[in-house]
């Protein structure tokens, strides 16, 4: 592990077959979607237990948090003692940046778009990291610590932003709630997407993990947790 960067830990609730969604539309999500499955709603409350216990810094995108409402009158989030790494070009705009920083202790939008809306927003707890080509996200990380003396953090993105974090070594440990479902659907999001191998040259880009934990939840759930 690079010292000058947070620990990273991947933090999501996937399905038996990997996925972290259920379908392949934003209109489809997990947090609205699978408190109405019988035989997963009554167990889904640990995933949200566990939520809890994670760090006080959390990376998510503005895709996800545009998917469960933000931008609307019955915005989810209410972390008053959370800081929100938010990763995102267009999905974000005033209204999901007011109540964001209205029910967040700290929001840090990272974004490579000159004219997005934070860059209009006057709240004190708002803080922009700007990349001019491509986000650098090693740079990212080490700016989080360095900077905002952030030394762990969590990470509930999406399976694209996931690869990028995994086949660049910055994250460091895997906690997996699995919920007893298979979901299918080749073009439903999995826990780490990207660019599939091909060669066996790409092979180089698989990780090995260690088994730190294994908890049998209550209802068929089950909670992994992993190092590299």
């Amino acid at each position: 592990m690079d010292k000058k960067r947070s620990f990273n830990t991947l933090f999501l609730l996937v399905s038996v077959d990997g996925k972290i969604s259920t379908g392949m539309v934003d209109e489809r999500d997990f947090d609205k979607d699978l408190k109405n499955i019988n035989g997963v709603k009554e167990g889904l409350h640990q995933y949200y237990d566990l939520e809890k216990e994670t760090d006080s810094v959390s990376l998510n995108t503005g895709r996800v948090m545009m998917k469960i409402g933000v931008h609307t009158q019955n915005n989810p989030i209410h972390c008053p003692n959370v800081t929100f790494v938010i990763i995102d070009n267009s999905h974000l705009n005033m209204d999901g940046l007011d109540n964001l920083c209205d029910n967040l202790k700290k929001l840090i939008i990272v974004t490579n778009n000159d004219s997005h809306p934070a860059f209009k927003c006057n709240h004190r707890n708002l803080d922009i990291i700007k990349y001019n080509d491509e986000n650098d996200f090693l740079n990212l990380f080490r700016v989080l610590k360095e900077r905002f003396k952030i030394e762990r953090v969590t990470i509930q993105s999406g399976g694209t932003l996931n690869s990028i974090f995994i086949r660049n070594n910055l994250v460091d440990k895997v906690s997996l709630v699995i919920s007893p479902c298979l979901i299918g659907g080749k073009l439903t999001s999995t826990l780490v997407d990207g660019e599939s191998l091909v060669t066996s040259e790409d092979l180089e880009k698989i990780k090995s993990l260690k088994l730190e934990k294994v908890e049998r939840l209550n209802d068929s759930y089950i909670h992994l947790v992993y190092s590299f």
